[in-house]
């Protein structure tokens, strides 16, 4: 047994002196000799994003979350997209985020003249038409009377906020109730920098929206009542009990306080 050892350590003096490391008789080759294995780099698949020209519709995405998110608002988007009431849309689906442009008015050879080209007529929205649905947008507005979603402090106005909604203070679990009559069409966590949220469609022009809420008391498909309890306050990005609260007319942010009852 010594002798197999003396020779085992022999043979570690001869691989050091020809310049090979070695450790307790087993052979470590030199950095310059270590045989490594080559990285493979393969192209990761690049995820569209909401400023993108298109968008690809995510788990939990509604079209009125992406309107809401982009700020095209959904009637702006379900024009581009030819999508119609009630709006359904599936993960996968790829948007546009930009108006094509009008259709082109399509073209019809008469079979008697194949040489000739006639254009089809682009039928136009008379005077009348646009009076009756202007007046109709109107007694829809007389309906709407709202009313504060907390009780509390601004902390926050438009201006301060970007132009997006008010901060209102209040404490950890405060009542947060619709400030009118509507359908939640938004209820989750899918928006970043809003926490859980929830978005409430009044008519085909007005919006609200809730953010920064511990507990969300509705789900999307529910009609909710003016006043109703419809969340919980939590606490806002810097960690103070805030709502944020927005109100949206064909899907651009307007300034919360010219609609609120005044204090």
């Amino acid at each position: 047994m010594f002798l197999f050892k003396l020779v085992a350590r022999l043979d570690c003096w001869v691989l050091m002196l020809a310049g090979v490391a070695v450790s307790c008789g087993q052979v470590v080759l030199p950095d310059s000799e270590v045989a490594t294995t080559p990285s493979i780099s393969r192209p990761q698949p690049t995820k569209a994003t909401i400023d993108s020209a298109y968008y690809i519709v995510q788990p939990g995405d509604t079209l009125y979350s992406i309107g809401f998110r982009s700020g095209h608002g959904y009637q702006v988007l379900a024009a581009w997209n030819g999508i119609k009431p009630p709006y359904k849309i599936l993960v996968g689906q790829t948007l546009k985020m930009f108006d094509s442009g009008p259709e082109k008015p399509t073209v019809v050879k008469p079979s008697n003249d194949p040489g000739s080209l006639v254009r089809a007529p682009v039928k136009k929205r008379n005077s009348s038409q646009k009076k009756s649905i202007v007046s109709n947008d109107k007694k829809k507005l007389l309906k709407l009377h709202w009313q504060w979603p907390i009780t509390g402090k601004v902390l926050k106005n438009f201006s301060q906020s970007g132009r997006k909604g008010i901060d209102i203070s209040g404490r950890l679990g405060q009542s947060v109730k619709a400030t009118e009559t509507g359908k939640v069409v938004y209820s989750g966590t899918g928006l970043i920098g809003y926490g859980n949220l929830l978005i409430v469609k009044h008519n085909e022009m007005y919006m609200s929206a809730y953010a920064n809420n511990s507990l969300l008391l509705v789900e999307e498909g529910e009609y909710v009542e003016k006043g109703q309890k419809i969340a919980e306050l939590g606490k806002s990005a810097s960690g103070q009990a805030a709502l944020h609260f927005e109100i949206r007319k064909n899907g651009n942010p307007v300034n919360p306080l010219e609609y609120l009852p005044k204090n």
